[in-house]
């Protein structure tokens, strides 16, 4: 799969979750996946990574199983985020449970009982 198919597959992901938008991260050009405003999905300029939020133990568990395709992103990871290479094959249901998941951190509870219940 090349960057381009991987960012296709992961804007699918995003914008199918209530209220999400794709928006630029300060002044970077790459993908970056909102909701209210509120980053729950960022990808790297090179495209070759995917960050997102993980709730406590997510991080060690992910980056400890499968260090080949998880790793600790720079200044994000000490609050939990999880950074994913997307230049490895990649099981594509994991990753949208994962970006789920991200989103119900962030999201405000109204929107979370939409995609749970919608």
């Amino acid at each position: 799969m090349n960057d381009f198919d991987a960012l296709n597959r992961i804007r699918e992901i995003c914008m199918s979750l209530p209220e999400a938008t794709e928006k630029p991260f300060g002044g970077h050009t790459a993908p970056s996946f909102r909701v209210r405003d509120k980053l729950f999905a960022m990808t790297s300029e090179d495209g070759l990574s995917l960050t997102f939020k993980a709730g406590p133990g997510v991080q060690d568990a992910l980056v400890a199983e499968a260090p080949e395709r998880f790793f600790v992103p720079k200044y994000v990871g000490v609050k939990g985020w999880i950074g994913a290479r997307l230049d490895v094959d990649h099981d594509w249901d994991e990753i949208a449970e994962l970006i789920q998941d991200s989103y119900r951190l962030i999201a405000p509870k109204r929107l979370v009982n939409l995609l749970d219940n919608g």
